[in-house]
């Protein structure tokens, strides 16, 4: 049996596709055996990386596939472009800190929250991205199968948890109930982004109960990296 096919055989596909690449140029022939031991390995970790990357980027299910480096650095979109790069590095995730993304519908809040997300799964971590309403109507569902545990389990293990269009319309009781314990789960121990039309001073409203605004208030707001996006609408501009 050759070289491929052992290869082939331990699924080692990054070795395998270098291999043939390295017989193709006769560098297998020139390398010695630590040069071209070393490439084969480094081939395996690019191709094992690659696909990580894929395969979180499928299960986070990004409304947008965007990038740090096509945010609209602006500063008249009141982007202050060193909390952007510094946020860029996952060192909120390290410290389990929240994002708080604001502004006027089509400002780009969704695209920025996505781009925060992919370059999270770039670094290896786990993410969800949800509609808000959409994930309350999903605990509702879950809470009727009798599956509502094993759903908050998954959001409170997941690295990064993004929550879009926060504040569309009022939260009921058991909504408002929901949402807490993802807070308490996550507060402290993950990272979560809210992206919202509204300001942060309008939340009380939305969730509707003082005691349980404030809780789940608490747990965000203060220790919240901010960005407060302004201007008019990017879709206007397309």
């Amino acid at each position: 049996m050759n070289i491929e096919k052992h290869l082939r055989m331990l699924r080692l596909n990054g070795m395998e596709q270098h291999w043939k690449v390295m017989k193709e140029t006769r560098q297998h022939g020139i390398l010695s055996f630590e040069q071209g031991f070393e490439m084969l390995l480094q081939s395996e970790v690019d191709d094992r990386d690659s696909k990580r990357y894929d395969r979180l980027k499928k299960n986070a299910a990004f409304r947008y596939q965007a990038s740090i480096e096509e945010i609209n650095m602006d500063a008249a979109r009141g982007i202050d472009h060193s909390l952007i790069t510094d946020l860029a590095t996952g060192g909120y995730i390290e410290k389990a800190e929240p994002i708080i993304i604001t502004g006027a519908a089509g400002c780009g809040k969704s695209f920025m929250a996505s781009a925060f997300g992919l370059k999270a799964c770039a670094q290896g971590k786990r993410v969800a991205y949800y509609n808000l309403q959409k994930l309350l109507q999903r605990s509702k569902m879950a809470r009727l199968e009798g599956s509502l545990q094993k759903l908050m389990d998954r959001l409170a293990k997941t690295d990064l948890l993004i929550l879009d269009d926060f504040g569309i319309v009022r939260l009921e009781q058991q909504q408002r109930l929901d949402l807490m314990e993802i807070f308490e789960d996550r507060h402290g121990r993950k990272a979560t982004i809210i992206a919202s039309q509204l300001p942060v001073a309008s939340w009380y409203d939305i969730i509707g109960e003082d005691t349980i605004a404030d809780a789940i208030l608490d747990r965000i707001v203060h220790v919240s990296h901010r960005i407060e996006l302004k201007g008019e609408s990017l879709r206007k501009k397309r």
